[in-house]
């Protein structure tokens, strides 16, 4: 797939780190002219998949998190990868409400979440460490400005 534009971000899993992570990427999906409803399920998908690093990836210890983001000229690709502990079961952590942390606050939705405000979801394990989590929304706008095409992933 080609891309007419992408970025890469990389930052620790502090929860302080969340607001960044949505803004940054919020900020990027500017050039694709979302509407504000656009971006606020993208900062919401975003901030659910963090906030999963943050708390579950690397229970205890800091680790990185990684965020690649590749637009097209109506679709924004967003992968959320982080080299924690991973995830012994999808289809159990993709289920409402369940929580490998239920003694604490958390109320299982994450992934419910994700899937509710984005156009696809998909979850991979990185190996034998961590979990990469590739989101997809097609916008109405149309893209503004355009540096360059860059060949991307996916």
């Amino acid at each position: 797939m080609k891309f007419v534009n992408q970025m890469t971000i990389r930052f620790d899993s502090l929860s302080i780190n969340e607001g960044f992570a949505r803004s940054a990427v919020a900020a990027f999906c500017v050039q694709l002219n979302p509407t504000l409803d656009e971006v606020t399920d993208i900062k919401t998908a975003v901030s659910e998949a963090v906030t999963n690093c943050v708390v579950h990836a690397y229970p205890d210890k800091v680790g990185e998190i990684e965020i690649w983001v590749g637009l097209t000229h109506d679709t924004i690709y967003i992968e959320v990868r982080d080299c924690g502990v991973g995830i012994p079961d999808f289809e159990k952590a993709r289920e409402p409400f369940f929580t490998t942390k239920p003694t604490e606050e958390r109320a299982g939705m994450g992934f419910t979440v994700m899937e509710s405000f984005m156009d696809d979801l998909q979850l991979s394990s990185n190996g034998n460490k961590g979990v990469t989590v590739k989101m997809t929304k097609h916008l109405e706008g149309k893209l503004r400005a355009v540096a360059g095409g860059a060949d991307g992933r996916l």
